[in-house]
């Protein structure tokens, strides 16, 4: 066991040195209004979180809904380029003012406050942690129905930093078909138990490709596992994501707000009912 720091902000234990229950959930803009935040998260990075959140937020949008996205996956911002938005954020005496995808969704990621969206991001994970909150605390995100944050991979500072300072309303998990969906699922639904976040469910990607002749499924990494951990942890599957030629263009091109298909019908079922 590692010694205590004494600083509860950054530390998961419930030990003696906590005389009562501590909030660090920080105060979002006073400008803005965000009704229902969702997290999407996964326990390893390359399994589709930006995917979904773009697809998700894309769906709300069509519905009507004020929608946003929080890019915090600091190091690795991949949302810009998936909605086809650019140029440096401005902003006045409310705060930064986020980027608007060509359907309205409000965008913000630190390649919209880089100079060169091409540099990389070599920041410690304090730094990076900071600026997640300052997502939430500065940008003038204006009246939002829902946001969706893409996290980062893993369950370090950043990850831990958004369950803590933005007040999640859930998470949804994202998975892939091979071995390790055990693993990636497990870290992410023991993280969110340990600091109480809701569980939506589960979202598997590249789950199969559909034969252009024959419109038959083909599973590529063989039988998913996918429904037994879900059972095991007693959770819903939400939704599985093909791979797809046309989904792939989409995202290169900016365009995910085009994309067709009814895999994540039944997330948005889910997420409307909070």
């Amino acid at each position: 066991m590692s010694e205590c720091t004494h600083d509860c902000s950054s530390c998961g234990a419930d030990c003696g040195e906590r005389t009562e229950q501590q909030s660090f959930i920080e105060p979002l803009n006073e400008k803005s209004s965000v009704k229902k935040v969702i997290g999407i998260v996964s326990g390893k990075g390359g399994v589709g979180k930006s995917l979904v959140t773009g697809m998700l937020a894309t769906l709300f949008s069509r519905k009507g809904f004020k929608t946003a996205v929080m890019d915090a996956d600091i190091t690795g911002p991949s949302i810009p380029k998936m909605f086809g938005v650019g140029g440096r954020a401005a902003g006045n005496q409310d705060g930064i003012i986020p980027a608007k995808s060509r359907n309205g969704i409000n965008i913000m990621s630190v390649n919209l406050l880089l100079e060169n969206p091409g540099d990389p991001v070599i920041w410690r994970g304090p730094i990076i942690a900071g600026v997640v909150k300052q997502f939430w605390t500065d940008v003038n995100w204006g009246d939002v129905d829902y946001m969706f944050v893409d996290m980062p991979p893993g369950t370090g500072d950043v990850p831990l930093t958004v369950f803590q300072s933005i007040p999640l309303d859930g998470i949804v998990i994202v998975s892939s078909p091979q071995d390790l969906v055990a693993m990636i699922v497990n870290k992410a639904v023991s993280m969110a138990n340990m600091m109480n976040i809701p569980i939506l469910g589960v979202v598997e990607n590249m789950s199969y490709v559909i034969c252009p002749d024959c419109q038959k499924k083909i599973y590529l990494y063989g039988e998913s596992h996918i429904d037994a951990v879900c059972s095991e942890n007693g959770i819903p599957l939400l939704g599985q994501i093909p791979i797809s030629p046309d989904i792939t263009h989409n995202c290169d091109m900016g365009l995910i707000e085009d994309f067709t298909g009814d895999f994540l019908d039944y997330a948005v079922q889910v997420i409307e009912q909070l």
